[in-house]
């Protein structure tokens, strides 16, 4: 099974570093020296990492072939994928793959049927799980521990407890004190 692990930044420097925008929660394991990583779109790789280093906070990597900054720039926005042995799973038992994810039944807490996982999206401060309703819409779901609190892998199911509003915006709370504001959220004169 294949899971993209990091998206190719900018180049940084002259001899062929680039930033890359991490999607796992094991990059010492995926993105180490004499990782062999397929790339999105293929005709860039495979890619074997040479070395990296972390820098202000970001991870740099640098690719065996890979010597300038034209070469490290053509790269930029270029998925990296692992492959992974489908039944490995995350060291932390909170942790889990997007494949363990997809085609979980979501339901509240009383059992209420809300609908099945159909994908998982990685935003950079959280990731959400876009669930299709059974009326076929969609509906995004926060993946914190607030509102999603048990995946349950042998139920192939995942209990969520929405805040108002999330599965029905009829039901949505107003803020307090939100009437009576413009658009520029100053209190008419």
């Amino acid at each position: 099974m294949q899971l993209v692990v990091a998206r190719i930044g900018r180049a940084h420097g002259v001899k062929g570093e680039v930033t890359v925008e991490v999607r796992t929660d094991e990059p010492e394991l995926r993105l180490a020296p004499g990782a062999v990583l397929a790339t999105d779109p293929p005709a860039a790789g495979p890619l074997t990492i040479a070395a990296g280093r972390v820098h202000s906070g970001r991870l740099l990597l640098r690719f065996e072939g890979i010597r300038d900054r034209t070469a490290a720039e053509a790269l930029r926005n270029t998925l990296l994928i692992a492959e992974v042995d489908p039944a490995e799973v995350p060291e932390d038992p909170e942790e889990f793959y997007d494949h363990q994810l997809i085609d979980l039944d979501v339901v509240t807490p009383d059992g209420t049927v809300v609908g099945r996982v159909l994908e998982i999206s990685h935003l950079p401060y959280q990731d959400l799980l876009v669930v299709k309703r059974p009326d076929g819409r969609e509906v995004m779901v926060p993946f914190v521990s607030e509102i999603v609190p048990e995946i349950d892998l042998d139920e192939q199911r995942a209990v969520i407890d929405p805040p108002p509003g999330l599965l029905d915006e009829s039901q949505a709370v107003r803020a307090e004190g939100a009437e009576g504001r413009g658009a520029g959220g100053h209190e008419d004169s």
